[in-house]
């Protein structure tokens, strides 16, 4: 019987902790690893953080004979313009075809860029990451559109390497749709308090490789100018496939596809979430490390399920945070600590349960926040808010 296949298409941190988990797992199998990058995998969140500090000088995933010593597979700078589900095979820009048993779609996200935006920088890969830190070390002045967290995390390191800064944000708060107008107020003050130039409720109308036009016509000018105003799903090859699309790849619990043959892990993700009761696409780290294990599970023939909480972090200036959970259709937000000293625990509530908790400078709380999550008792606000009081003990009954 000839020996299985599992392709996976993108070489970023999905990508590469999937061949990981399959050879953990103890498949022995063929694995394909094809990424369209010149580089071996690596990780995003240093592009935004410790790269453009200073405070790290790579983000691979592995050694670079990590992948020959594990028999994997890596083909970089391969791209991938098919797959034909009926013959079992994905299709490359050379024309080439791979022949695959089981199939990892980790095609990731790229920036979203609007009409008359194309002159700026963006930031999703690693030449993207170095080019703007050529910025930071010979510029003075950065324009930067979008304060969601990849727009105030570059703004963060640009003030920290001595630049003037402008952020230009469309609405009344930086991070509003993320963490409401309680918790957004945190990080406005943050970058004020700076020397951020936070120009809120500013209209774009476009920008150049070095300047920013406002619908006001007024102009912004810099050295560089960075867009950061979201991403969008890479899922053209799993559309063009018959795969089911909407705001990402469509996948269960298991992060399977319509197609049994066929997975989808990291940004690219739409997954049916067993706890929160509906699908989730989160773009962010812990998913594309953690995703993988259920995937490499399932394309061995065992059904795991993907119950993580939504986790991110961001570090800007001195602030440090963690987020846990879903906060969508909260009611109130109650603050536990010190806000203006930025040392406090966030939780988002609906009917008096935690729905998500967001730990500024306050470490080790993990667990205890995870706990009150998925323990959907109702809480004690003014106990939650005490500082005294355990969190372990705040739970109502």
């Amino acid at each position: 019987m000839e020996s299985p296949t599992f392709v996976i298409i993108g070489a970023g941190l999905a990508g590469a902790k999937a061949a990981e988990a399959l050879r953990d797992k103890g498949f022995d199998g063929r694995i394909v690893l094809l990424g369209d990058e010149g580089q071996r995998p690596y990780e995003r969140p240093p592009l935004s953080k410790d790269m453009l500090t200073g405070k790290a000088d790579s983000a691979f995933v592995h050694d670079e004979g990590w992948y020959s010593g594990h028999e994997v597979d890596l083909r970089l700078g391969a791209r991938v313009t098919a797959i034909h589900r009926a013959a079992h095979e994905v299709e490359l820009a050379d024309g080439t075809r791979v022949g695959y048993t089981k199939l990892l779609l980790a095609t990731g996200a790229e920036p979203r860029v609007l009409p008359g935006m194309e002159g700026a920088l963006t930031l999703r890969r690693l030449g993207d990451s170095e080019r703007l830190r050529q910025v930071l070390a010979t510029g003075s002045r950065l324009a930067v559109v979008g304060a969601g967290w990849i727009g105030l995390e570059v703004a963060a390191a640009a003030r920290q390497a001595g630049l003037d800064v402008t952020v230009l944000e469309a609405l009344e708060l930086p991070l509003l749709p993320v963490l409401g107008p309680d918790a957004a107020k945190v990080f406005a003050d943050l970058h004020t308090a700076h020397g951020v130039e936070l120009r809120l409720g500013a209209k774009v109308a476009g920008t150049g490789a070095k300047h920013v036009s406002l619908a006001d016509g007024t102009r912004v000018d810099a050295d560089a100018v960075l867009v950061g105003i979201g991403a969008i799903p890479n899922t053209a090859l799993a559309e063009a496939a018959g795969l089911t699309v909407d705001n990402g790849v469509r996948v269960d619990a298991h992060l399977r596809t319509v197609d049994p043959d066929i997975f989808a892990a990291g940004d690219v993700a739409n997954a049916d979430h067993p706890f929160l009761g509906r699908p989730v696409r989160v773009e962010h780290w812990a998913n594309a490390l953690k995703q993988p294990a259920v995937v490499a599970a399932g394309m061995l023939g065992k059904d795991e399920t993907y119950d993580e909480l939504p986790y991110f972090f961001t570090d800007q200036y001195d602030l440090g945070m963690e987020y846990l959970g879903h906060n969508a259709g909260h009611d109130r937000v109650v603050f536990r600590g010190d806000v203006e000293a930025r040392e406090f625990i966030a939780f988002w509530l609906k009917e008096g349960r935690v729905l998500a908790g967001m730990n500024v400078n306050v470490w080790d709380v993990g667990d205890p926040i995870k706990a009150l999550i998925r323990g959907g008792r109702p809480v004690n606000p003014d106990r939650l808010a005490d500082t005294s009081v355990p969190l372990a003990e705040v739970a109502v009954g």
